[in-house]
């Protein structure tokens, strides 16, 4: 059994929790979708935990922004991310795909095959996110056949299975319930609680995990560091 891991932002007790909680449901192996590090929590010691680990691991739009993108173009997130990484941990970035594939059957991804700033089975409606149709998501797959396609990058948990039998799964995210965005136009997301997201996958079973860990921790830093748009969400689960 693998435990489906994204979104982590840094948010290093909440890692923790997940980690403990799958290797207790009985996980055999993690997966790592992106976004590992971005936020005012803990970025170094989150890269130190998962470079330990070892696991397979792929960039999200927030690794490539924190590689490609010069420090006055960066938000807040990514900037005080990279203010705290070594040369080591940046090689470690460096080093991960876009996607990968899993036990031959699972695709990886972080936003769709073709982009990782792209919704995969979530879509922007108004302000907010609404569960992308059927048709929306086998456009974004182009020709992606994998009977399993995991992605993150919106922090919503669903699982689809198509008519033609493929399975795509978000885990959610396991730092961060609540955040804004821009691209491609504003939005709002909120999943209404603190609970840190994960999956477990056997075969093409999905399993969509959520579990407390102190959230209040890792509020109070994001408050000590000035964010209080962080500590609200970690607070919560909402936006302020």
């Amino acid at each position: 059994m693998l435990a489906i891991l994204s979104d982590i932002h840094g948010n290093l007790p909440a890692l923790e929790a997940v980690i403990a909680d799958a290797r207790a449901a009985g996980a055999t192996g993690f997966v790592n979708l992106g976004d590992s590090l971005s936020g005012p929590l803990w970025p170094a010691e989150t890269a130190d935990l998962l470079m330990r680990e070892g696991w397979p691991t792929i960039a999200g739009n927030h690794e490539r922004q924190l590689l490609m993108h010069p420090l006055e173009r960066m938000n807040a997130s990514d900037r005080f991310a990279r203010g705290c990484l070594s040369d080591a941990h940046l090689a470690w970035l460096a080093a991960q795909p876009q996607s990968i594939t899993v036990i031959p059957a699972i695709l990886c991804v972080h936003g769709s095959p073709r982009s990782d700033v792209e919704h995969l089975i979530h879509s922007v409606e108004g302000i907010g996110l609404r569960d992308a149709s059927d048709a929306e998501i086998v456009e974004r797959l182009d020709d992606a056949a994998a009977p399993l396609i995991l992605c993150g990058h919106t922090h919503v948990p669903r699982v689809v299975t198509l008519a033609d039998g493929r399975v795509i799964a978000n885990p959610g995210s396991v730092g961060l319930q609540a955040y804004t965005d821009d691209h491609p136009a504003f939005y709002s997301v909120e999943n209404g609680d603190p609970l840190a997201r994960y999956a477990l996958v056997s075969g093409t079973t999905v399993d969509l995990c959520a579990i407390p860990y102190d959230h209040l921790a890792a509020a109070a830093k994001a408050a000590r560091e000035g964010r209080e748009d962080w500590a609200e969400a970690l607070r919560s689960g909402r936006n302020g």
